[in-house]
């Protein structure tokens, strides 16, 4: 994994869609991800690593990581918390399903520093014992959380004094969102920190964990703050020793 000396960089695992393509002369499967992911890491100091979904990951794969971002993406299967499949869903993934579960659990079992975006926010909630919010306006009344083809909503979020995001953040930040689905109900251990003005869940956490932080919005898609990224690239850097 590189040397041992101060300019050594942490390698941060981003798991990629698997999706047609358009490229060159090629329009074919391929393993995608918007560059905002790969960039943020860059300038926050770390590494970025794609990782496509290509079956269950292993263990070998996260002992070379040094964190993980759980990047966004389809609707999760909602067979894995146990409801039917509601008209309003949107696309789902199962092979992304089938990896990152696999992947999160290993992370958590390496104590990899973890931050969780959009629909990787979801997945924890899902894989700890949460359920989801299938069609987020059905609920709310409204359509500001979902943004529009190829965009952001951008809306206020509020934070919870004393959490890791809020020593982070701040009181409250500007959140890029492109999203139909939230928490319902929060998993067992975890803690919602962030909430908009809908009461809808924006960023959850889990008490005394070294890094675990979960947000429903997009910060890769503000170049103007990587506050959460470079928490997490020093997190991962502490953990070099």
């Amino acid at each position: 994994m590189g040397s041992n000396g101060s300019d050594r960089r942490p390698l941060i695992g981003l798991p990629t869609y698997r999706e047609r393509a358009r490229f060159g002369t090629w329009d074919t499967e391929s393993a995608v991800l918007p560059i905002g992911y790969a960039t943020m890491v860059e300038r926050a100091g770390g590494i970025p690593v794609l990782l496509p979904p290509t079956g269950v990951a292993r263990p070998e794969l996260v002992d070379r990581l040094d964190g993980l971002v759980l990047t966004g993406g389809a609707d999760i299967d909602p067979a894995r918390y146990g409801r039917p499949l509601e008209q309003a869903l949107g696309y789902s993934r199962l092979d992304r399903d089938e990896s990152e579960f696999e992947l999160f659990a290993l992370a958590r079992t390496s104590g990899l520093p973890i931050l969780a975006v959009c629909r990787g926010l979801q997945l924890i909630n899902v894989a700890l014992g949460g359920t989801l919010i299938q069609h987020l306006p059905d609920v709310v009344g409204h359509e500001e959380h979902s943004g529009g083809p190829d965009s952001f909503t951008v809306l206020r979020v509020l934070t919870t004094p004393g959490s890791a995001i809020a020593d982070l953040i701040g009181p409250e930040t500007k959140s890029h969102c492109h999203h139909h689905q939230a928490i319902e109900q929060l998993a067992p251990g975890l803690t919602a920190v962030a909430h908009s003005a809908d009461g809808t869940i924006e960023a959850i956490e889990i008490p005394g964990d070294p890094f675990l932080i979960g947000v429903q919005w997009h910060p890769e898609a503000d170049t103007s703050d990587d506050r959460l990224m470079r928490a997490l690239v020093d997190a991962a850097t502490n953990r070099f020793g």
